[in-house]
């Protein structure tokens, strides 16, 4: 439902969101994490992540779980340790490793969204979005960019796009904004950029018989 009480449609049963393990040192960020746990609550979206309760991704998971979300976290079992990552909330799914944690992980959702995170935000980030690149998946990618964090990145895309190393159309790829609900509004309006070189099909096809 919505602040008026309204129940919100989407065209997404489960999304995946990266950020860090970290909470950050302003509070902008932690009020982003919760704003877009309630944004996908009202939408009724179920919540896939990497597993653990610190940082932004327990306000996230968190919240989600206590408004009676479903939540799936996929974690490496050397990963699992409490000290590491804290209680994962709701459903809990094992890997062997990051690599197949990051598989599972798209497998299981129609949507990607980063928040503000560090290393391991990014590479998260980044894959998805060379796999949509490549046309290994067609699920969109969001960027929740509170109070500017990635301008950054965007800025060195754009000058990827510009110097030749990124086509045009594939630096739409990425849909970003600076709140929540904008940003998935963003998100249910996408449409997908298909100039990859590989076959989803194909590539669906592939990862059944590796699984």
């Amino acid at each position: 439902m919505d602040t008026e009480g309204k129940v919100v449609q989407s065209r997404f049963k489960k999304v995946c969101f990266f950020c860090g393990s970290s909470i950050g040192k302003r509070k902008c960020y932690g009020d982003a994490a919760i704003a877009l746990a309630q944004e996908l609550v009202a939408r009724r979206i179920d919540l896939v992540y990497g597993g653990g309760s610190i940082g932004l991704m327990g306000l996230v998971s968190q919240t989600v779980h206590q408004a009676g979300g479903n939540v799936l976290g996929i974690i490496p079992i050397t990963l699992m340790r409490k000290e590491i990552t804290g209680e994962t909330v709701g459903e809990v799914r094992p890997v062997a490793n990051m690599h197949q944690r990051k598989a599972e992980m798209a497998l299981n959702s129609d949507c990607f969204i980063a928040l503000p995170g560090g290393y391991g935000t990014l590479e998260e980030l980044l894959e998805m979005i060379t796999w949509a690149q490549l046309g290994i998946h067609d699920k969109p990618v969001g960027l929740l960019n509170v109070d500017g964090y990635y301008n950054h990145l965007l800025t060195f895309i754009d000058k990827a796009v510009d110097d030749g190393f990124i086509k045009p159309s594939q630096r739409h790829i990425i849909v970003s904004a600076p709140n929540a609900k904008e940003l998935v509004q963003k998100l249910e309006e996408y449409v997908s950029v298909r100039d990859g070189t590989i076959s989803k099909a194909s590539w669906e096809v592939e990862q059944q018989q590796v699984s």
